[in-house]
Formats: structure tokens, C-alpha cells, sequence
């Protein structure tokens, strides 16, 4: 803990390297969480990384490098790659004085010279070396750094993991091969007895120690500092195996240790992919516009309001406004949807889009992490943090789980008189594959649902959504198209209806409404100007006032203006289904517009998915009135509440919590905002580019496509079958091994061997969620 001010405190991203499961989290924010001057520290298994906040004054980088290698585990800061031009230069001698200050310089990896195109190429730790040390020890040397010439960075791509299956199935075979090959050449026909007889103990016990001496290491420091982790019993296991005598028994359980231990990374790293997928897609540079002219630098560099240049097929680096020009965007890496979209001046667009035809001209807006891809990455990041129930249920089991093994193992030991058979049980037993079980489903399904443009927040919403039995919609935007349109315009006074609608376009100009944006749409049409409005005041659930040319002017429903009620008009307007917004000026009612809108076309089929999937009751709540309500919730066969302000959608959303239900409420992540955070799973629809609403919801769907709805449902009842059968294969797998170890039926070769299938198990099933990106209409399944 830190005495620092918060403005003095400082927040970085540790790379971490060597974490396969969440024991692994443990070890790693406790050794940094004991820091002085470390106030707060989050590691994430998912994106190999932790997130800590500290205080500069009180700790340093080697201090972080000092902690996590301490916990057994690497700071792996990646390296950055910069080239310099290199002014002076003219034979080989220079380049050579110039390389050797270059790389006798601390942080600094590799240093490559080269004379005919005068540029030096550095690969360096960022972290312990800047740009001036650079300039320093070139001038040093005798030459220059010309800050003319384009300094290009990159960081160093992460290994490739190559295809799923060929992996997967060499493991499979390499095990079986090996199993067969040391039961029946080794024991039936005798050759480990003979190898025995043939080689010296102490050749044998040097082969053990030297294949197994990483393993062993880890296994050293993690009780020094008071650890038990999963290689302590299998060591415990070799050390019985060598004191008896059998050292090749040794050394097979020393190589299937290693064989577990590829296939634990292995595991981790195809739960990661989906994520490092999305990383993979971002930008790295961008096309500036300065001065006049053309440059490109790294992402890095540019500022909001810079203008960015985008040519034809390339990636969008930020998010941004179109100043100029006409394109084609491919918007799946953001939305999950591969159909394109047109943009012209004055659209939005989004870094790690594509513009496929046409070129642009942006106005940036946000960069790196602060743009809607940057959000998508960092909420995927920290969805493991937000763990399911069952998750937790499994990381307790799994703190107690070797103490009871190695109980087992004494019991054994003091009943059968057996040190092979101890041996085995401690060899057999799999606590990895129990702290795997849950965390890699669920990863591989967050990360498969954001390459769909389904952002989920964590575990423990997936898993609550597999339970959840009602669903609450909010109508405009989200069960309506959201675009609604004015059918009709009546005045009740001596104005005419161009000038009520004037009036009412104007007094809407800084609403963002939908129904404002339909008021605003139709004055424009009819090329009618809008006045100036001041005073605006904006009235939840009820509509607008605000001071219009002099009047005091009020449009909304009739709950701010009851008079609406006593209109002729408006019963037979609000029995079609249209939505009213009455105009009054100086307390006086001078019209009514009448608003249209229409039920998203995938709706009927979407509501019929959501009651497969346990949903037992669904209503739409809507501040619109009665007859409105009824119209669209009877051409959708569900339920209504009407006349609701925002608070009374909370009120409902708590009051079937109340009964023991368990609520998903679904809405556009602004209005609702209130009503999403409450709810057991807020579902926000259509929030590309929107920050609240991607703050608001638990579960965030990036484009306005109701089919998403059923399909995060399917996810979420996918995952939890997946995740409980992890979790009781590897239940039984524990059982029967321990038991047949602890009778002597398992000797520790063939429980070392069975050691390692667990893993693999639980990789095979979970690898069937990195497909949940598959259509709706492709995957459906019987609930």
C-alpha cells in the first residue's frame, strides 16, 4: 500500500509470461500486491498481463521484474524494434563503432548497421532504455541521428500456435505411443528390469535429475516461498520411485510431466486466441496529414482532431469523422457482421474497420485504447475478472484439493507398506485440470462471442444468463427499428402545421431522442429553418421545454401535457400504433405530431429462440401510452407495461428479483442505462461507438440485429454444458485414479501417463466453443 496522492500514482500493463491457470493469477498478484508503493494490482490470464497501480517514487520496473520472476513466473516486456538514419557514415569501420555504442548499451538486444542505406535497426526493452540514450551514444561515437528521417516501430509479433487439430492429435498419439511402448516392451517384455540391471544407479538418478531439473526448480521455489503447486506431489512421486530403486520408472514420470506441461500451455494458449485474434487486428500505424503533405507514423503519435488519410483496402487506424470522400467499410472485425457499409461525409468510422472501395479523409476522434476497438479489447481483457460462481465453486475445491492427495498418499503408504503405489497417487492426481476446467470455456467463449460483435463482461454473466428466466425489452430502439417517422402533423390553434412543426423541430434540435431525430428529419425535409432554442431542459420519460423566438415552448407525451388527452385526434392516432408528441407554447396547446415506427423484422423468430432457451415470461416496458403498448406487444405475443418513467423500470426489474426470477433486461445502453445495471444480465444492443452504453451493460451486442439476442443465449447454455462436463470428467478422472493408484493397480508409469489426459480433455471439449462465431441458423441446438 501507498501514502501517495492519487494524482501522483501511475497505472502500466506488465506482460507476464508462464501463468497456465488461475493459481498461477494467484501467485502472481500477491508477489506484486506486496510491493510498497503498490496500491492496487489485477493480473488476467486471458491476455497474459497484469494491471497495476503504483506509486513511481516507491517502485520501480526491476522491482516488478524482481517480483513476478519471484513468484516463478516472467516479466516479459516485449521488445520494440526502432530504425534510425545514421548521418557520417562512410566505410565499414563507421558502421562498426556505431553498432558496438549501440549495442553496449543496456536494454539494447541487437543492433544491426547498415552502411549502404545509412540506418541503424534496434531491437531494445522499452523499459530500460529511451530514445536520448540512443542519440547519446551514437553522438558519442562520432556521428548523428538525422531527425529527418522516419523512425518506424513495431512491437515483436507473438509466436504463431499453427492449426488446432494437428496439435492436438500428435499429442494424442505421442502419448498412446509412449504408454504402449513402456507397458509392453518395458514391463511384459522386461527391459525395464534389464535396463535397470545394466546401468548404474547413480547414471540413472543423474538423467532424472537432469531431465526433470526445470520442473524440479520450480518446484524448489515455490517451497521456499511456502507454495504447493501442481508438480509437488509428481516430484514427490519421482523422489519414491528413485529411493526404491526405479529410476526409469523416474524417468518416464518425469518425461509425461513435461508432456503435461505442453499440454497445459498448449490449452491456455487456445483459450487466448481468440483474443490475440482481435489484438492481431489493430492498426499499427497511421497516415497523417501535416503540413500539407503525406506521412506515415505509429499509431502512437497521432492526436485527436489530427486528419488521417485512409486509400483504398486499407485498415481505418482510428475512430474518427469523414471530412472527405466516399467508402466501402468492412465492419466485421468491430460488429461481427460481413455485410458492408457505405459511409460518405459526416459518418462515423471505427479503427480496425476496412475501407474495401474508396478513400478517406478523417477527423480523429479517439485513438489506441480510447477507441471503440481499443473498449472491445480491454472489456474482453478484463472479462476474466468478473468469474463465474461455478469458477470460484472450483478454484476453492482446487486449494484443498493436493492437501487431500497427499493425505491419501500417507494413508496409502501407511496401510499398503506400497512406495510405488504412493507414488502413484501422488503421480495421478490433476489439480490443473480443475483450475482449467472453467476459466478456458469461458475464455474461448468470450473471445469466439466478441469476433461476433457480442461483447460479454465476464463468467459469471454467461453464467447467469443460462439461468435467466425473464426478459424485459425496452421498445423504442430495441424492439422497434429505432427510426421512427412523422405520419401526421395536426394543429389545434390558428398556426398552421409547417409552423407547429417548425416550432417543434426547433425546441428538438439538442435532443438526442430518437423521436427528436424524426421531428428534426421532417422539418428538414420540408426545407423549413430551425429557430434558436435556449433554456433547453431535457425531462425524463415525459419530453423537452425550452425557450423558442421569445415563447416558452413544451413537446412531449401527455404526462407533461395533459391537455393532449383531450383531443379528438388522438385516441384514433394512438389506436394505430403511431406514438404522440404534443406542442404546446405559452401553456397554450397549439398541435400534435404522430410518430410511426416498425417491429425489427427478425423479432417473432428471435422471442421464439429466447423461450427454448428457459425464458418463461417476456415484456416489453415502454414510457409510451397504453394503446401504443398494446398495439406492438399484441403483434408480438408477449406482455407490456406502459406510462413508465425510468425509475419505474428499475422498480419492475427489482420487483421480479424479489419473486426469485432472474432478469435479463434488454434496451439501447443510454436511456436505460439505470435499468441494465440493476438487472442480473443488462443486455445493451447497437452501441458501436457508444461509451455509456458500453459502460452500462453486462453484455453489449455491437450492432442493432435482435438475432444476436437468442445467439447469446445459445452461447451461454453451450458454455455452462461445456463447463460442466470439464468439470466432472476431470471429478471422475481424479476419482478412479486415485482409487486404482491407492490399491496398487495403477503403477506411477501409467499414472504419469494418465496424468497429462485430463488437459487434453478438457481442451478437446472446450475447443468446440471457438466455433460459437457460426451463424444462429448453423448451430441451433435442443435445449
Amino acid at each position: 500500500m501507498t501514502n501517495a496522492t492519487p494524482d501522483a500514482l501511475r497505472t502500466i500493463e506488465l506482460p507476464i509470461s508462464g501463468m497456465d491457470c488461475t493459481e498461477c493469477t494467484q501467485h502472481v498478484q500477491q508477489a506484486l500486491c506486496a510491493l510498497p508503493g503498490v496500491e492496487q494490482a489485477q493480473v488476467y490470464l486471458s491476455s497474459e498481463k497484469a494491471v497495476v497501480r503504483y506509486d513511481p517514487v516507491q517502485v520501480d520496473m526491476s522491482t516488478f521484474r524482481k517480483a513476478v520472476e519471484g513468484a516463478g513466473y516472467i516479466l516479459s516486456l516485449p521488445l520494440r524494434t526502432v530504425e534510425l538514419k545514421i548521418a557520417g557514415m562512410d566505410c565499414t569501420e563507421c558502421t562498426e563503432h556505431v553498432q558496438h555504442a549501440l549495442a553496449g548499451l543496456r536494454g539494447v538486444e541487437e543492433a544491426q548497421v547498415y552502411l549502404s542505406s545509412e540506418k541503424a535497426l534496434i531491437r531494445y526493452d522499452p523499459t530500460q532504455i529511451d530514445f536520448s540514450a540512443f542519440h547519446q551514444a551514437v553522438e558519442k561515437a562520432g556521428y548523428s541521428i538525422d531527425s529527418e528521417g522516419t523512425a518506424q516501430e513495431e512491437i515483436s509479433a507473438f509466436p504463431s500456435l499453427g492449426s488446432f487439430t494437428r496439435p492436438i492429435l500428435t499429442l494424442f498419439a505421442l502419448v498412446l505411443g509412449i504408454v504402449l511402448l513402456v507397458v509392453i516392451v518395458g514391463e511384459w517384455l522386461g527391459w525395464m528390469k534389464r535396463v535397470t540391471d545394466l546401468i548404474p544407479w547413480y547414471v540413472g538418478w543423474a538423467l532424472v535429475l537432469l531431465a526433470g531439473s526445470p520442473i524440479f526448480l520450480n518446484v524448489i521455489k515455490a517451497a521456499l516461498r511456502r507454495q504447493v503447486i501442481s508438480h509437488t506431489l509428481m516430484s514427490l512421486g519421482v523422489v519414491a520411485a528413485l529411493v526404491v530403486g526405479q529410476w526409469p520408472t523416474a524417468a518416464v514420470v518425469v518425461f509425461f510431466m513435461h508432456v503435461g506441461n505442453f499440454a497445459e500451455n498448449f490449452t491456455t494458449e487456445r483459450s487466448r486466441h481468440a483474443l490475440k485474434h482481435l489484438t492481431s487486428m489493430t492498426p499499427k500505424t497511421a497516415r497523417l496529414e501535416r503540413d500539407g503533405n503525406e506521412i506515415e507514423v505509429p499509431i502512437g503519435e497521432v492526436q485527436p482532431g489530427e486528419v488521417v488519410i485512409v486509400r483504398p483496402g486499407e485498415a481505418i487506424p482510428v475512430d474518427g469523422l469523414v471530412l472527405m470522400g466516399q467508402a466501402t467499410i468492412n465492419q466485421a472485425a468491430l460488429t461481427g457482421e460481413a455485410m458492408p457499409v457505405e459511409v460518405s461525409e459526416g459518418s462515423q468510422v471505427y479503427a480496425a474497420t476496412i475501407a474495401t472501395l474508396g478513400s478517406l479523409r478523417l477527423r480523429t476522434t479517439h485513438v489506441g485504447a480510447d477507441t471503440t476497438f481499443g473498449r472491445v479489447i480491454k472489456m474482453v481483457e478484463e472479462a476474466e475478472a468478473h468469474r463465474a460462481d461455478v469458477q470460484r465453486l472450483a478454484d476453492r475445491f482446487s486449494a484443498y484439493f493436493l492437501p487431500v492427495v497427499a493425505a491419501i498418499a500417507a494413508l496409502t503408504l501407511l496401510i499398503s507398506r506400497n512406495p510405488l503405489a504412493t507414488a502413484s497417487v501422488l503421480v495421478v492426481a490433476c489439480s490443473c485440470s480443475l483450475a482449467l476446467a472453467t476459466p478456458v470455456a469461458m475464455l474461448a467463449s468470450i473471445g469466439a462471442a466478441a469476433k461476433r460483435g457480442m461483447l460479454i463482461k465476464g463468467g459469471k454473466y454467461l453464467e447467469t444468463l443460462a439461468r435467466a428466466d425473464v426478459v424485459l425489452l425496452d421498445k423504442t430502439g430495441t424492439v422497434t427499428v429505432g427510426e421512427p417517422q412523422i405520419a401526421d402533423v395536426i394543429a389545434t390553434s390558428q398556426m398552421g402545421k409547417n409552423e407547429v412543426l417548425q416550432l417543434a423541430a426547433s425546441a428538438e434540435r439538442y435532443s438526442e431522442h430518437p423521436l427528436a431525430e424524426a421531428v428534426r428529419e421532417k422539418a428538414r425535409k420540408l426545407r423549413l429553418p430551425l429557430l434558436s432554442a435556449e433554456q433547453f431542459e431535457a425531462i425524463p420519460g415525459q419530453g423537452i421545454r425550452v425557450c423558442v423566438d421569445g415563447s416558452q415552448l413544451a413537446v412531449g407525451n401527455t404526462r407533461l401535457i395533459p391537455s393532449g388527452r383531450d383531443q379528438a385526434e388522438t385516441a384514433a392516432l394512438e389506436a394505430q400504433g403511431k406514438t404522440l408528441l404534443f406542442v404546446e407554447r405559452d401553456g397554450e396547446l397549439v398541435g400534435l405530431l404522430a410518430a410511426s415506427d416498425t417491429v425489427r423484422p427478425e423479432m417473432p423468430e428471435a422471442l421464439a429462440h429466447l423461450r427454448r432457451y428457459g425464458v418463461k415470461h417476456i415484456e416489453m416496458l415502454t414510457g409510451d401510452n397504453e394503446q401504443v403498448a398494446a398495439a406492438l406487444a399484441e403483434q408480438l405475443g408477449i406482455g407490456y407495461q406502459a406510462n413508465l418513467l425510468p425509475e419505474d423500470k428499475i422498480r419492475l426489474v427489482k420487483e421480479y428479483q424479489a419473486k426469485g426470477h432472474t432478469v435479463v433486461m434488454v434496451g439501447d445502453g443510454v436511456n436505460d442505462a439505470p435499468a441494465l445495471a440493476q438487472a442480473d444480465v443488462g443486455m445493451a444492443m447497437g452501441v458501436a461507438g457508444t461509451d455509456v452504453a458500453m459502460d452500462a451493460a453486462h453484455m453489449a451486442l455491437m450492432r442493432n440485429d435482435w438475432r444476436l439476442v437468442p445467439e447469446v443465449f445459445a452461447i451461454a447454455h453451450r458454455t455452462m454444458r461445456v463447463v460442466k462436463m470439464n468439470i466432472g470428467f476431470t471429478a471422475l478422472y481424479n476419482v478412479v485414479g486415485l482409487s486404482l493408484a491407492a490399491f496398487g493397480v495403477l503403477p506411477p508409469i501409467l499414472a504419469a501417463a494418465a496424468q497429462s489426459l485430463p488437459d487434453l480433455g478438457i481442451l478437446a471439449n472446450s475447443a468446440r466453443l471457438l466455433r460459437a462465431g457460426q451463424k444462429l441458423q448453423n448451430n441451433r441446438e435442443r435445449v
